[in-house]
């Protein structure tokens, strides 16, 4: 708010210090904005990090909570899909599994840990609803 005063205060007054400060507020802005990217982040990996631990002691509706937690909170974060997609095959949520990890690759689509982990599921699941059709 102090901002916002201080630049129509001396708007009008010099032209070059108003374009300064307008520059400078983009600055303060857009440094402002980035913690709170890094936030949902940090959250999201803490969610992820819990998800796997619980996972591990066979608790995967919780780790499946936990990741749709974590996707919710950054959906930008490609991890957070490839382990949701996991826990969703382990889980038979076929469906979900697929369309997870199609996010996380389209997120990373260079991130060969997500395409073999698509190429395998994918391998799998056609050949089991091939087999199913015979």
């Amino acid at each position: 708010m102090a901002h916002a005063l201080l630049f129509f205060w001396y708007s009008g007054r010099d032209p070059f210090m108003t374009v300064r400060l307008a520059t400078l507020f983009a600055l303060v802005a857009s440094v402002a904005a980035s913690p709170a990217a890094a936030d949902a982040r940090s959250d999201a990996k803490a969610l992820v990090d819990f998800g796997i631990s619980v996972a591990q002691k066979g608790l995967w509706r919780e780790a499946i909570y936990r990741w749709e937690k974590a996707v919710e909170t950054d959906p930008t974060y490609a991890a957070a899909y490839n382990d949701l997609a996991i826990a969703y095959e382990h889980e038979g949520q076929l469906v979900k599994a697929r369309k997870a990890y199609e996010k996380a690759l389209e997120l990373e689509p260079n991130n060969s840990q997500i395409q073999q982990n698509f190429d395998l599921f994918k391998e799998i699941n056609d050949r089991s609803s091939t087999g199913k059709d015979k």
